[in-house]
This record gives structure tokens, C-alpha cells and sequence, in this order.
């Protein structure tokens, strides 16, 4: 099978390095792809944002399936271009993305087939925001309503932080036309999890679950990432919780969305949060999270092409999928400043000579090559380093020891990750 994986950061990485170990696959591209992909797969300078760049690739290499990585594109509709050319795309239509990129719509959805979920308002301006925010005493979470990257949420502890919050979306911009309407929400309290089913529209299966740190710094201070590390399986999920999450959560947001005449096809991210009346929606993705993908792949045992070739030809209920009994750690070298201001280009440690064993991958999460081909940075998170073994103590111990390894004194990393 040919096969084009659209994007091109540490998620798109863990994807195509899956793929790669498929003895289905005859042809690996990806766009644009990165320093660390080239390693295995062909990289085309084409921007995950360019649906016609993406389209024409796709017909002139005779993809048999196109894996689109981030929702920037699955929002622009790259699913539906494809389709209309006739390739199968992996990934939800533009209108089955809204559960990712339109929160409004992901709440309004969840309230209308009694999914649980925080209680929220919308607000357009200023002054509704201010007046729910002052009903919650400040204690609340605010959200742009469209994509900003992971960074469009802030919790608050008091009113003038979440006046200010709004302030900074409505009025001053912050994150474009994402931040032109926002949610303010009750703010709920327990443990988060991150958990990824596939669906084909009809049916759902569970591919795994992560618990994501996306605070940037130590016991979850600082401001909110993309994402910091992660540990798969969720520690604090059992099988119970599993249940009740995929029948109330997981199988309601499948059967709901075709009631709706929105087939849902490809990979459903619900990050929920553990409460005391159980778990509830956080929010929706329209693809795999990043840098949980960098733990939940590298534990699954069914062929990934196998699954997403089932899920496109809607015969997903004859897929069974299995995962490992082993526990995935990774850890996210980030740029220092990120998520506020950084620096690009800056030279990277060689790679080449870490003493490392099969049970560790890095993924390339923000890199590029200079002039000299040497490795520098090009974003705010730059690699993560993900390590296998049969528990966490073990895991952790593999991973930081590489990470100090790589001793990048221009990028900073959280020394807590997986530590329960």
C-alpha cells in the first residue's frame, strides 16, 4: 500500500514510524515531514495547511490512503477534498471536525445527547463573559472557541485572572478569529486521561489511553502547553472506568454524530476528567494528541495499517486490536521560553551516538536541518523521548536518563513525568 501521513511534528513522527513496521506498506511518504522521519520515510516540503499541495501529492505518488495528522487540516476540510478525487483519507470529514474545532459546537452536541460535561456559557463580549465569570466567583475555566494550538484554555483561580483571560481573547486578539467568541465553564476537579478510540462511524474500539502533563513546569505550575509528557496506560483508569467511559462517553459521541447525519470515521480523542459523579467531557480532538501518541503507538501489537485500511473501508468491527501489557513514558524537550516566546535555529546535540537500546525512541517534534545539516531547533517543543519497559519506575528511569544524555542547555524539561 501507498500510503501519505499529512503533517509533520512528534505526533506525525510516532504515526509514521508505525507504519513503517507494516509489512502492507510499499510506499511511506509524508509532508512535510521532519529531520527524524527522513530517516525511514520520504519527506515532501509540503505545509499540512496546503489542501491542494496535499491533494496533488496524494495523486501523483497513487496514495491508498492518506493518515492526516493534525486538525488544522482536518478542519479545512483535506478529508472531503480527498474524497472528492477519490482517495480514502484517514480522519474525520470538516464537518465531523467542529467536535474539535468549534467548542461551542463539541458542548452543545454533548448537551443534546446527555453526554456529561462541565456546565458552560458562551460568550460573544466582554460584559456576558464578566457577568458569568463574577457568578462562578472567578473559579472557572476559559475557553477560545476554535483552534489556538493547545493554548487556548485557562484555568482561573479569581475573577480578575478570568476577566483577564477573556479580556486577552475578545478584546485584544490573542488568538485571531479562535478567540472572537469564547466558553466559560464551571470549573470541574479530579484526574485527567486522555482516551483514543477509532471509529469507522458505526462502530468504536478503544486504541489505548495516556495521562498527558500539560502544565509547563513541575508538579503542573505554569502556564498551559501542548503538552509536556505523557504516560500510557492512564494510571488512573480500570477497567471500570474504561467501561464507563466508552459507553457513556466514547459510544454516544459515535451514535449521536451519525444521528446528527455527521458520520464520525477516523480517531476520537476525549480527554475527560475523573470526578466525584464521574467521568466528564474536557474536551473533544478530531485526532491523536500530541505527545500521547509517543506512548500509546509504540504499545500497540495489531498492524496500524491494518486498522486504518479496516476503518476506511468500514469494516472496523473485524479488527481486533491489541495492545501490550507494557508501560510508555515520554518526556518533552521544549525550547526555552515556550510557550511564550523562543528562540528558533538553534544547534541541537548529535543524536547519533546516545546510548540508547530498542526499548527507547525520540521523536522529532520541532526540528529542522541548517545549512550545514546539522540538527537545530524549529519550534516550541523540539523532541520527545520515549522509553518502553514493564513499569513506570523502569520507564522513567530509561527516559530521563537519556534526556540528560542529550543535555540540550538551551531547552528545559519537566522532571515529573509518570511520577505518581
Amino acid at each position: 500500500m501507498n500510503i501519505l501521513v499529512v503533517g509533520g511534528g512528534g505526533r506525525e513522527h510516532a504515526i509514521a514510524y508505525s507504519l513503517s513496521k507494516s509489512p502492507l506498506i510499499k510506499k511511506l511518504i509524508v509532508a512535510p515531514g521532519n529531520p527524524g522521519i527522513e530517516t525511514f520515510a520520504e519527506c515532501y516540503p509540503i505545509a499540512a495547511d496546503d489542501i491542494d499541495g496535499q491533494c496533488k501529492l496524494a495523486k501523483d505518488i497513487k496514495a491508498d490512503i492518506v493518515f492526516i495528522g493534525p486538525e488544522i487540516p482536518l478542519v479545512l476540510g483535506l478529508k472531503d477534498k480527498l474524497s472528492e478525487i477519490g482517495i480514502n483519507a484517514f480522519g474525520p470529514s470538516k464537518e465531523a471536525a467542529q467536535l474539535e474545532g468549534s467548542k461551542t459546537f463539541s458542548r452543545n452536541f454533548c448537551k443534546r445527547y446527555n453526554i456529561p460535561q462541565p456546565n458552560f456559557k458562551y460568550c460573544s463580549d466582554l460584559n456576558t463573559a464578566k457577568d458569568q465569570i463574577e457568578l462562578l466567583n472567578g473559579y472557572c475555566v476559559v475557553k477560545a472557541d476554535g483552534l489556538a494550538a493547545g493554548k487556548g484554555v485557562v484555568v482561573c483561580d479569581t475573577v480578575n485572572e478570568a476577566i483577564e483571560a477573556s479580556t486577552q481573547m475578545l478584546e485584544d486578539n490573542k488568538f485571531g478569529d479562535a478567540g472572537k467568541s469564547i466558553l466559560i465553564e464551571e470549573r470541574i476537579t479530579g484526574i485527567e486521561a486522555s482516551v483514543f478510540a477509532v471509529s469507522d462511524g458505526n462502530t468504536a474500539i478503544v486504541l489505548g489511553t495516556a495521562q498527558d502533563h500539560k502544565r509547563a513546569y513541575d508538579n503542573d505550575q505554569g502556564p498551559n502547553t501542548g503538552g509536556m509528557g505523557a504516560i500510557s496506560p492512564a494510571p488512573a483508569l480500570n477497567e471500570e472506568l474504561n467501561k464507563n467511559i466508552f459507553n457513556n462517553i466514547i459510544m454516544p459521541t459515535i451514535n449521536g454524530m451519525r444521528s446528527d447525519g455527521i458520520p464520525y470515521e477516523g480517531i476520537l480523542y476525549a480527554g475527560v476528567m475523573l470526578t466525584d459523579q464521574g467521568p466528564k467531557v474536557i474536551e473533544f480532538n478530531c485526532r491523536f494528541g500530541d505527545p500521547e501518541t509517543q506512548v500509546v503507538l509504540p504499545r500497540l501489537s495489531t498492524d496500524l495499517v491494518d486498522i486504518i485500511h479496516n476503518t476506511v473501508t468500514n469494516n472496523l468491527e473485524n479488527t481486533p486490536i491489541e495492545l501490550t501489557d507494557n508501560t510508555a513514558i515520554t518526556v518533552v524537550i521544549a525550547s526555552k521560553g515556550y510557550p511564550g516566546t523562543f528562540k528558533k535555529g538553534i544547534e541541537l546535540p548529535s543524536l547519533n551516538n546516545l546510548n540508547k537500546q530498542d526499548d527507547i525512541l525520540i521523536f522529532h517534534s520541532g526540528t529542522a536541518k541548517n545549512e550545514n545539516k546539522n540538527l537545530i531547533s524549529s519550534g516550541g517543543r523540539v523532541l520527545s523521548v520515549t522509553a518502553i519497559g514493564d513499569n513506570v519506575q523502569d520507564c522513567r528511569q530509561k527516559a530521563y536518563d537519556i534526556v540528560e544524555e542529550i543535555n540540550w542547555d538551551k531547552g528545559f524539561f519537566r522532571s515529573d513525568i509518570g511520577k505518581l
